[in-house]
């Protein structure tokens, strides 16, 4: 056991076996070796030339300080990022997108993708009609709720207007009755809704925690139209529409991929519900998590496994598409690439918070994911992740957030392995079984 894997085992909240195991293993497989120190060591250098770059001595930084010297540079950038976009008024975008919508598809267009006909979605609808809905907008029928609010509003409201037990039926029953010949080819649509969706999205909005949210089914990222009056939010609202960008279109095209076979349906609905195995982990196998565990429960024990997650690889991607900002920006605007392969970083640093046991923080943490990272000596992890950052700026500090950066670094590890497009295509290739064998 090196001071290499106790460190990454501290990050990741997980046993220094663990990652000398692994090591041990994904040696033997690629011929490779020194892996985990090169992570550590770039690690350590980009926390140094980071904090140097803020004007922090790292020698003298205590966690508090470190937190706020970021989370200042991030004000900053929000800053900039709300006037390039010219202010958005999400309340006056439903019908016209403008500046928000156009530049986020400049940055990554996605291709057509593979969604469920309009056609059959409100036929579905029929079978199963969205009562609130109905007596909210006083329509008899799902089909004139569509024709008269419009396919993305509707099919997207349903999100946050029906109640759970409803959503589980509809999911259940009438997404049973899908066929490939149900889904066609056709653009992906970025959507702000109208502002009387405002009426009937609180419930929805207390659980998710953002405005922004994705249909990866029919092919719709919407946005509902909060008044962006918080720091970090106009760039929360930015890089969640950039991810889903990324996101919509892998799912997409798995859908696509599980067309032909018999099971289509029961691999779609596991897509959709982002199934992950709570089976044992096979000794010879890698997990593929497809969801983050950490927000419903930050102790579930497949996070201290080794794993991979896809999210974390939208994340990364959304990140690069950000960077691509830049030179529209023009000269004297935010290097918006900052932040950019800092999304596995962080390290510990002397707090000033009484110290816990990471057992008792884990007690403690929240359903949103949230974990101090306290350790047992008292110094606290800080997140260096573009997302953890602005996900925390948007909450006050009242949650500093954790597990963008903990999955980007076990992604980190088998990319540093197998590299970025082995990953994915590997991902793609068990992400229904939930294992990948080495």
């Amino acid at each position: 056991m090196t001071e290499v894997h106790t460190k990454l085992a501290r990050i990741l909240r997980t046993k220094p076996k663990v990652l000398l195991d692994l090591e041990q293993k994904m040696d033997k497989l690629t011929g490779k070796s020194g892996v985990m120190e090169k992570i550590v060591m770039e690690n350590d250098m980009l926390v140094k030339r980071t904090l140097e770059e803020l004007g922090l001595n790292p020698q003298e930084c205590n966690a508090e300080k470190v937190y706020n010297i970021l989370i200042k540079r991030l004000i900053h950038m929000d800053e900039h990022l709300y006037n390039f976009l010219d202010k958005p008024d999400l309340s006056k975008m439903s019908s016209v997108c403008g500046k928000l919508c156009e530049t986020a598809i400049a940055l990554n267009k996605p291709m057509s993708g593979f969604f469920i006909k309009k056609e059959k979605a409100v036929e579905m609808l029929d079978k199963f009609p969205p009562h609130d809905l109905l007596d909210y907008f006083g329509y008899k029928t799902a089909a004139e709720l569509v024709e008269q609010q419009g396919f993305e509003s509707v099919f997207s409201a349903l999100r946050f207007a029906q109640d759970q037990k409803w959503m589980h039926e509809f999911f259940e029953k009438a997404y049973d009755d899908l066929t490939a010949d149900d889904f066609e080819e056709r653009e992906v649509v970025l959507k702000v809704l109208e502002p009387q969706w405002l009426n009937v999205a609180e419930k929805f909005l207390e659980k998710k925690y953002h405005n922004v949210s994705h249909l990866k089914e029919f092919g719709v990222i919407f946005v509902i139209p909060l008044k962006i009056d918080t720091p970090g939010e106009t760039l929360r609202l930015f890089t969640l529409i950039l991810h889903y960008l990324n996101e919509v279109p892998f799912y997409s095209k798995l859908f696509r991929r599980f067309s032909n076979e018999p099971d289509f349906i029961n691999k779609l609905k596991s897509l959709l519900r982002g199934d992950v195995s709570d089976e044992k982990l096979p000794t010879t196998q890698i997990r593929i998590v497809q969801r983050y565990l950490a927000k419903d429960d930050p102790n579930d024990f497949r996070l201290i496994e080794p794993h991979i997650n896809p999210e974390a690889e939208h994340w990364y991607k959304a990140e690069g598409d950000l960077g691509r900002l830049t030179p529209l920006v023009g000269e004297g605007g935010h290097t918006f690439g900052y932040w950019q392969g800092l999304d596995f970083v962080g390290d510990f640093f002397p707090s000033s918070a009484k110290a816990a046991s990471f057992a008792e923080v884990a007690t403690k943490a929240e359903s949103a994911g949230k974990l101090d990272g306290i350790s047992d000596n008292g110094d606290e992890l800080i997140a260096f992740d573009l997302i953890d950052l602005v996900m925390s700026l948007v909450k006050n500090g009242q949650i500093k957030y954790l597990y963008h950066l903990q999955e980007a670094l076990w992604n980190k590890i088998f990319i540093e392995y197998l590299g970025h497009d082995k990953i994915e295509e590997l991902v793609e290739e068990n992400i229904i079984e939930g294992f990948i064998k080495l």
